[in-house]
């Protein structure tokens, strides 16, 4: 049995399923991670959520940005964007299982027996493991809730853009969202920088992993969320998945009992 960690999908099912012909994946013996932003931008995102939830529980998946994105349109909380390609999901008969499915996924999954934890964009150098999985379950439990709709209503936004454990309410549950889902460079203190998609630093901000203190850093880290990186974290323990499959790159899969990678072309979408 083998368990493969896969970056970004974003509803390009040809590639996914030729990077799992590759590697051979037999949904009856082995485990598949994938790492956030399942549909969304890509040619094909009903059917890759599809055939993604007929794997049963030969799947574990965290939510993207992209993900939630989907949710929040589906709920009416938010118009699509010209670039969003989720109209024949959004009109599938098998929608509301589809995202019943996507609201049980988690923020973040850890396994200790593996010794890996899976986040879509990343864990901010101010939380140890203990910490990030229980404000992940924070969100979790909300998007499981009948509250659903007032964390949908208010999950927008960049504002907190810094932790504090005072925070209560919609904003603490921003920021927790924000950091799982959208961070990409932040200060040493957990002060994001939402508006920075390149690989390069500006100013005081530095990639989430590459704080030298990150209360992490002992932790193997599993991320995907920043295609400019293109498969390159500069940091120990930190591996990034994202190799641009939307954007005409590769999409990228991970063997986790032995760290061998293995990749596929995509066209550009």
């Amino acid at each position: 049995m083998s368990t493969y960690a896969i970056g970004d999908i974003q509803g390009c099912l040809d590639p996914l399923l030729r990077l799992l012909d590759k590697i051979q994946f037999d949904p009856t013996y082995d485990r598949l991670w994938i790492a956030g932003d399942l549909v969304n931008r890509g040619p094909s995102s009903l059917a890759t959520l599809r055939y993604l939830y007929s794997l049963g529980n030969s799947v574990t998946a965290v939510l993207g940005n992209h993900d939630l994105h989907f949710i929040a349109v589906a709920y009416g909380h938010k118009r699509k964007s010209s670039f969003d390609t989720l109209d024949q999901l959004l009109r599938a008969n098998d929608c509301d299982e589809l995202i019943h499915w996507l609201r049980h996924c988690k923020l973040l999954h850890t396994d200790s027996s593996l010794g890996y934890t899976m986040v879509h964009a990343g864990i901010p150098p101010i939380w140890n493991l203990e910490q990030a999985t229980a404000h992940a379950r924070e969100v979790e439990t909300m998007l499981q809730s009948d509250y659903i709709n007032d964390f949908l209503a208010n999950m927008y936004g960049n504002k907190p853009c810094q932790w504090k454990n005072k925070l209560i309410g919609n904003p603490r549950l921003r920021l927790i969202t924000n950091y799982f889902t959208r961070m990409r460079f932040c200060s040493a203190e957990g002060e994001l920088d939402l508006n920075n998609k390149t690989a390069v630093s500006a100013n005081d901000f530095l990639p989430w992993f590459a704080h030298p203190h990150h209360a992490c850093r002992q932790e193997k880290i599993i991320f995907g969320h920043w295609a400019a990186l293109e498969g390159r974290a500069a940091a120990r323990n930190v591996i990034a998945l994202d190799t641009g499959c939307v954007w005409g790159g590769c999409l990228t899969a991970l063997r986790l009992e032995d760290g061998e990678m293995f990749r596929t072309r995509c066209p550009k979408t």
